[in-house]
């Protein structure tokens, strides 16, 4: 009788954690006004945290945040050697899709291009990969929904392959497993070049993304953050209706995301 009181008890009491922190999310969210949603895998304890459940269920196109499984793709095909590799710059890019951006005009490598997000050099990398091996290998990791028919090289900003925020952090959680079909040594590369923040107790890895697409702003931020032992995984996800000005939309990805963590006790 008292294991079965002492059960209901804890049971309860993790409810009401649970609420607390969704709770905590969604107002959080709230208080910016802005239209998405943040989701949050809490590792140790095999949580998922919700600022929105049926917004985490949606997929949309994943923008740069590609970048990170299309590293590597481009490394395990053999597109590129290395993330030091120089992309050459084509002497051109599309500033009315991708806005103008003089300081990334110029030859970049790899590693580069991944950190300032220089969407025109992995546009140039995409093109070596032929579709079918893309199409494999986002199969045989559970990534987005596998629909290749864009027809443009960029079928990661404007085509109908999509990604939701839960199965962002899916596949990041694959990565720190080491249970994707990649090998070490590219695993370990990307691991290298995702780095965003360091301290003396944390790690943060990420990627940042945003396309303009089916008549709306897209903005991610997802990553995942070792604090000591403890990995949280996130995936947070703007949008806004195209032509609303938001001065505000690119900066509140992080802002948002990070503002929860610390909520959590996961952030310092």
């Amino acid at each position: 009788m008292f294991k079965k009181i002492l059960l209901s008890l804890i049971i309860a009491f993790y409810f009401v954690v649970a609420g607390y922190a969704q709770e905590t999310l969604s107002s959080t969210f709230r208080k910016y006004g802005a239209g998405g949603s943040t989701t949050i895998f809490d590792y140790k304890n095999k949580k998922w945290l919700y600022s929105d459940a049926a917004d985490a269920k949606i997929a949309m196109q994943p923008a740069s945040t590609f970048k990170i499984i299309n590293l590597l793709i481009a490394l395990e095909s053999g597109a590129i050697k290395d993330e030091q590799e120089i992309i050459p710059w084509p002497g051109k890019t599309d500033t009315t899709l991708y806005g103008y951006r003089p300081e990334i005009y110029k030859d970049l490598s790899v590693k580069q291009a991944f950190e300032v997000s220089a969407g025109w050099a992995f546009i140039e990398i995409a093109k070596r990969i032929k579709r079918p091996v893309y199409l494999d290998y986002l199969k045989r990791s559970g990534y987005g929904n596998l629909d290749l028919s864009e027809k443009g090289a960029d079928f990661w900003n404007f085509g109908p392959m999509k990604i939701s925020p839960e199965n962002q952090i899916r596949f990041l959680v694959k990565l720190y497993e080491g249970k994707t079909p990649f090998s070490k040594r590219n695993t370990e590369i990307l691991k290298n070049v995702m780095v965003t923040e360091k301290s003396g107790n944390y790690i943060l890895r990420s990627k940042t993304g945003w396309t303009r697409t089916e008549g709306q702003d897209i903005g991610w931020w997802v990553g995942y953050l070792v604090n000591k032992d403890r990995p949280y995984f996130f995936a947070t996800r703007l949008t806004q209706a195209l032509g609303k000005p938001n001065a505000n939309f690119g900066k509140w990805r992080k802002e948002i995301t990070k503002e929860i963590l610390k909520g959590l006790q996961a952030l310092e």
